[in-house]
C-alpha cells in the first residue's frame, strides 16, 4: 500500500513515521526548515513508547508523489479545505483520505471536494509535537488510530490499513463499530481540554483538580454531548464520565495543541473545536453556553492571530 503523510507535525511525523519504520512505502508532505531536515537528516522521533530515527521520503509538491493508496491527513483542522485541494495530484479513483483531525467536520470537507468514495472518518490519539525541524517528541498517550467507511459498512481497503498500523509498533489499531461515534466520543475530550486549557493557560493537572475548573470541564463535555445527540450520534449514556475518566488519566503537565497554539499566538483550531460545538449547537436548537464562553472569550486573540482584528 502506497501511503502519503499530508502534514507532518506531531500526529503526521509519529504515525508516519512508525509505519516508515516498520518498512511500509510512506511518502510525508512537510515544508520548509522541517522538509528540509528530513530529506537532509531523517526523521527523528522521541518517545515514550520507544525513540526512533528513520530515512524517509518527503516533498513539498504532491504532484511529484503521483497516486497514492492512502492519505492520512494530519493538519491542523482549519487548514483541512486548502490541504484537499492540495492533494489532488495524488489522487487516483480508488484513493481514499484518512483525516486525523481534532474536529468532527473533516471527513464532510473531504467528501464536499473529492467525492464520497475518497472520504473515511477517521480519529487519532496521542501527546506529541514538533520540537525542531525533522524532530517529533511524543509526550505522553497510548497512541492510537481509529478509522472506517462512514456509512460503517465492512472494508477491505480500511483492513488493508489496519494491517499495515499492526505491522508497526508503539500504535493501537482499530475499525470500530461505529465510526461517528468513535469521532465524536474523541471530540468530546479534546475540546473540553483544549478549551479549558486556552482560557486558562494551565496544564490539564491542575485544570482538573481546581474544583471550578473541573466543573467547567464537566460542563463543557455536557453540552459536547448533548450537540452529538441532536445530531443523531448514538453516544453512550456514559460517554461523559467517560471522557472524564479519560482526562483524569491524561500525564498531569499535559496540554492540548489548540492551547499550546494560542499561547504561543498561532491560529488555532479554535473554531473547529469549541467554535464547533456553539455553531453545530446552534443549528441543532441545543444552548452551549459554557462552550460559547470559551469560544468568545478567546476571539479577539484568534482573530489577532490570523491578521483579522477589527478596526478600532
Amino acid at each position: 500500500m502506497r501511503i502519503a503523510i499530508y502534514g507532518t507535525g506531531g500526529v503526521g511525523g509519529y504515525f508516519g513515521g512508525r509505519l516508515a519504520e516498520a518498512g511500509e512505502d510512506v511518502t510525508f508532505i512537510a515544508r520548509g526548515e522541517h522538509l528540509a531536515a528530513i530529506q537532509r537528516d531523517g526523521l527523528s522521533v522521541k518517545s515514550v513508547a520507544g525513540s526512533f530515527h528513520v530515512a524517509v521520503q518527503a516533498t513539498d509538491d504532491p504532484a511529484t508523489v503521483g497516486e497514492v493508496d492512502c492519505i492520512i491527513l494530519a493538519v491542523k483542522a482549519w487548514q483541512v479545505t486548502d490541504a484537499v485541494e492540495a492533494m489532488r495530484p495524488m489522487i487516483g479513483p480508488g484513493t481514499f483520505v484518512v483525516p486525523f483531525e481534532n474536529g468532527v467536520e473533516a471527513a464532510d470537507q473531504i467528501a464536499a471536494a473529492l467525492g464520497e468514495r475518497h472520504a473515511v472518518g477517521g480519529l487519532c490519539g496521542i501527546l506529541a509535537y514538533r520540537d525542531a525541524p525533522g524532530h517529533i517528541v511524543h509526550a505522553g498517550v497510548d497512541p492510537f488510530v481509529r478509522f472506517g467507511e462512514r456509512d460503517n459498512r465492512p472494508s477491505e481497503r480500511l483492513e488493508a490499513l489496519k494491517a499495515c498500523f499492526e505491522r508497526a509498533r508503539g500504535v493501537q489499531a482499530e475499525i470500530p463499530d461505529n465510526i461517528n461515534v468513535a469521532i465524536w466520543s474523541k471530540f468530546l475530550f479534546i475540546c473540553a481540554m483544549s478549551g479549558i486549557g486556552a482560557i486558562t493557560r494551565a496544564p490539564i493537572g491542575v485544570c482538573r483538580q481546581l474544583p471550578q475548573t473541573r466543573h467547567m470541564i464537566e460542563q463543557m463535555l455536557d453540552e459536547i454531548y448533548q450537540v452529538g445527540r441532536a445530531r443523531g450520534v448514538a453516544l453512550p449514556d456514559n460517554a461523559v464520565p467517560q471522557a472524564m475518566k479519560f482526562i483524569d488519566a491524561l500525564p498531569a503537565s499535559g496540554t492540548a495543541s489548540m492551547q499550546r497554539d494560542i499561547m504561543d499566538g498561532r491560529p488555532s483550531e479554535m473554531e473547529s473545536q469549541n467554535g464547533a460545538v456553539v455553531r453545530l449547537g446552534e443549528a441543532s436548537g441545543i444552548a452551549t453556553p459554557i462552550n460559547a464562553l470559551v469560544h468568545a472569550a478567546l476571539l479577539p486573540q484568534e482573530l489577532a492571530a490570523r491578521g483579522e482584528t477589527p478596526s478600532t
